[in-house]
This record gives structure tokens, sequence and C-alpha cells, in this order.
């Protein structure tokens, strides 16, 4: 083996602590011209993409390979931590150097002779590279803890938001983030699958970067990530974010409870399909089982998947005429007649202008409330540091209270407005009862199934080529109480009465 062949070695990696080394093209032309100015033989040259931090480098344990092998002599690199920046590595090198295995090691800008005296200088080099990329790990680390704690979010923003480069924030992408507000209002409606809102998100051109469909684990990400109210998970921990919300945190509760519902049902839960538009609304009443629906001879009919545990279903096939004439009759006595719904919607207009006055001192209240869980939050903490509560227990709690927290103070803010929280989603409710008539008469079979599942949730089953089930309150009470003409008297419209 010539004592003058060399190999050449260049790396470079993207991490934070190669910022302010040369890149492959400067080592290699200054390694170049310092091997012809010292007479030295490269025998090959290898470049590396690749951190140091860590052993495992595939072309450098090549180099090394064929250095064990008697093809060269040395090697040549710009510094020794473009060798190793880990102790395996550099004690490799060491030791080849101790067995004679490896001559020599040259570097344009740092001195090194194989001798006892070189030996230690370099065990210095590689010592001190190690410690500057661990010391720069631990501050990394630090930086990103503080970030957190600021309630910055330290990574990539998730969809609907943009990482704003210039003030090193997350802010809201206008473009897509009412997508976002549109998948959360239609997904909790409950009359909408995983599959449907990827198909609604592929017509809006949001697609993988093959031009597929998003898969069902992104959409189910989507769907479920506390971002979008405002708080982010980071490490398994809980955070309030400082971004701009993009939906309230009832509207995520409300995504969250079709989700649990969903999980709970037994049978899968199916596609929806523009043809089948009944599709998820009602499960078998005789084993459970999810609907499902066929075309035959140009008709529609639904009927028990019948995969419930190998279990035999009796039940039969319906078809969707009849379906969608039984829904009529069933959401029909739910319509709220017209001359109620104008005396409520006045009513509602005077409880307003009534509730403003009292909504600071509930407001204030509500602050309490607030407080007595920022309370509860830091005694949670001061347990899990003293070691009397563990890490999963305490991750789970603090996750519960500062969604509580979240919802409080969201009502708190709609309060300062003079608006109490239960005000416009009972505006809605009557807007809809009264229109629930002409729906049910005239409506299209999506509508129906909109609003069925607003008036019986879940519990609508099929049973012997019939639609059964009971009403969600407040729709029940419009049976209970059809000629209670205390709605709309003079004891107010707050759901304290006996027909509300």
């Amino acid at each position: 083996m010539n004592a003058s062949t060399y190999f050449l070695y260049a790396r470079k990696s993207t991490d934070v602590e190669d910022k302010q080394v040369l890149s492959i093209d400067a080592q290699l032309f200054e390694l170049r011209d310092f091997a012809k100015s010292q007479g030295l033989n490269i025998v090959a040259e290898y470049v590396e993409k690749q951190s140091a931090k860590t052993p495992g480098r595939p072309i450098f344990n090549k180099m090394l390979a064929r250095v064990e092998a008697g093809e060269a002599a040395g090697i040549l690199a710009w510094h020794p931590d473009r060798l190793a920046r880990n102790s395996v590595d550099g004690g490799k090198i060491i030791y080849l150097l101790d067995t004679g295995t490896l001559r020599s090691l040259k570097f344009p800008r740092t001195w090194f002779e194989n001798t006892p005296q070189g030996k230690l200088m370099l065990h210095n080099e590689f010592g001190f590279s190690k410690y500057y990329v661990d010391s720069l790990a631990e501050n990394t680390k630090r930086g990103l803890r503080e970030k957190v704690r600021r309630g910055e979010y330290p990574g990539a923003a998730p969809f609907g938001y943009l990482n704003d480069y210039r003030t090193k924030r997350i802010i809201i992408d206008r473009e897509r983030a009412p997508l976002v507000r549109e998948v959360y209002e239609t997904y909790a409606t409950g009359t909408v699958t995983l599959d449907f809102v990827r198909q609604f998100l592929g017509k809006r051109g949001v697609r993988t970067r093959n031009g597929k469909l998003m898969t069902r684990a992104f959409v189910s990400w989507l769907v479920s990530n506390p971002f979008y109210y405002g708080h982010f998970r980071y490490a398994g921990e809980m955070y309030a974010g400082i971004h701009e919300p993009i939906i309230s945190k009832a509207l995520f509760d409300r995504v969250k409870e079709v989700l649990h519902i969903r999980r709970r049902r037994v049978g899968p839960v199916l596609p929806q399909s523009d043809s089948k538009p009944l599709l998820g609304l009602l499960h078998c009443a005789e084993c459970g089982g999810a609907i499902t629906a066929e075309i035959q001879k140009g008709h529609t009919y639904y009927r028990c998947t019948k995969k419930i545990g190998g279990r035999k279903c009796s039940q039969p096939y319906v078809r969707e005429e009849v379906l969608a004439a039984d829904l009529s009759d069933m959401l029909r006595p739910y319509a709220l007649r017209a001359d109620w719904a104008e005396a409520m919607l006045k009513r509602v207009k005077e409880e307003e202008t009534s509730a403003a006055q009292s909504a600071a001192s509930l407001a204030t209240q509500k602050r309490g409330e607030i407080d007595q869980i920022s309370g509860k939050l830091q005694r949670l903490l001061d347990g899990f540091l003293d070691g009397a509560i563990d890490r999963d227990a305490y991750l789970t709690a603090k996750a519960s209270l500062m969604g509580q927290k979240k919802t409080l103070e969201e009502q708190r803010v709609a309060l300062a407005r003079g608006q109490p929280t239960w005000l416009e989603p009972f505006k809605n409710w009557i807007l809809a009862a009264k229109n629930a008539g002409q729906i049910a008469m005239t409506g299209t079979l999506q509508e129906k199934k909109v609003l069925a599942r607003k008036v019986f949730g879940s519990n609508l089953v099929l049973d012997r080529k019939k639609a059964r089930g009971s009403a969600l309150n407040p729709w029940s009470f419009l049976l209970e109480n059809h000629a209670c003409s205390e709605v709309v008297g003079d004891t107010g419209l707050e759901p304290v009465t006996s027909c509300m």
C-alpha cells in the first residue's frame, strides 16, 4: 500500500450545526487544491450529505471498509468534525490509527500526526465536536420548550394555516381556512361520513401530491385536531396557543360527540353516495348492524349489512321511495306552527335585549369559574412535579381542564357581547322547526336526512321495512306539549319552563 494514497471525504448535512460549514463544492475545491500542493494521490472521492451525530453513515462506513482492506493509507477531510461527531465513529478512526490500518489523516486547516500526542489532539477534536452537537441539541430543545410556553406551535402549520417566516408566527390561510370551518360545520350535523369529507375536499382541489383523494386518516386528524380551536399538543401535552382559531370550542365539541357516536355504534360506517342519500342515517333494529343500499332494476333498496358477529338477521329489503315516505310521516309532526315560530322569534329578540343587562354579572361568574380551573391546573402541575401524579394521568387531566377552560372563555366572550350562549342555537332550532313541515313534504332526500339527523340523532332504526325512532330534546317537546301556550307566555324563553 502506497503511503501517499488517500481517500477524499467531504460531508455536509442540513442540521443546524452545519449551517456555518463550507458547502460540498467548496470543500472539494479546497481538498483537491491541498492534495495537489502536498503531492497526495487521491484514490477515490466520497461525498456524503448526512448528519454525523449518530453512527451509521453508509458512505463513511464504505470508505472505512476500503481502508481496512488496504486500498488507501490515509483520509483527507476538511476538518475532523467532517469525519465524526459521535463517540463510535471517532473511536473507530482512532482504533484504526492505533492498529496501523489507517496511517494518516490530513486536514487543510488542522495539524495532525499519527503520534500519541497527535491522537490525543484528535480525540479532543472529536470530543469538542460531540460536545458542540449535544449542547446545541439541548439549547434547541430549551428554545422549543420556551416557545411552547409562550403559546407558539414549534412546527409546520397544519392545513388551514401558514407559517409566516417574516414574523415567525403561524397565521390563517385565508383560502383554506373556510374549507376547514365548512368541514367541521358539515360533519357536526352527523349526516356525513369521513369519505364524504374526502370527496368534498377533493372537489375543492385538496388532494395528495399524486392527485388522489386525501386519506381517511388525514380527515380523521383534521376533524379531531385541537389546533383549530386554539390549543395544540406538543410532546403529548396540551398547550394554549396564541394563533387565531378557525372554529369555536363548541363546534369542536359537537364534532367530537359525532365521532364518539360513530365509534360506539355497532357495525361499519358506510361511505356516502349521491345515488344512495339515506346511507348512514339508520341502523338495523334486530342486530344493530349498519344499513347498506344497492341498486336493482333502476330502484334503490336498503337493507341490513348482516355482518355483526356472524349473527343471522331476518330484516327484509325496503325500497327507497317507501323509506322516504316513512321519513316524511315521521318528520311532519315536528313542524312548528308558523304563528308560534313568529311569536317565539319575537320573544328571542326581546330576550337578546334584556339579556344584555345581566350579561356583565354572568361574565363575572364565568371569570370566577375560569380562575378556579386555572387554580386546578396549577395544583395539578404541582402534584405532577412532586411525583404524586404520574405523567399519563397528568396529561389526561390537563387536557380535560384546558378544554373546560376554553369553553368557559368562549362563553365569557359571548356574554361580554351581551348575548347568552343558548339564544343563538335556540333561534336556529326555531327556524329549523318552522321549515320542518315543508321539508317533510317537498324536501329532497338529502334535506330530509339532515332534518332527521337533527330530530332523531342516531336513534333511527329500520324495523320490518319501517323507520322508527325517538326524538331528541328539544324536538320531543313539540309532541309532548303540542297545545302548550306557555312557550310564548309571559315567563320568558329561557328553557326552564315545563314546555322548554
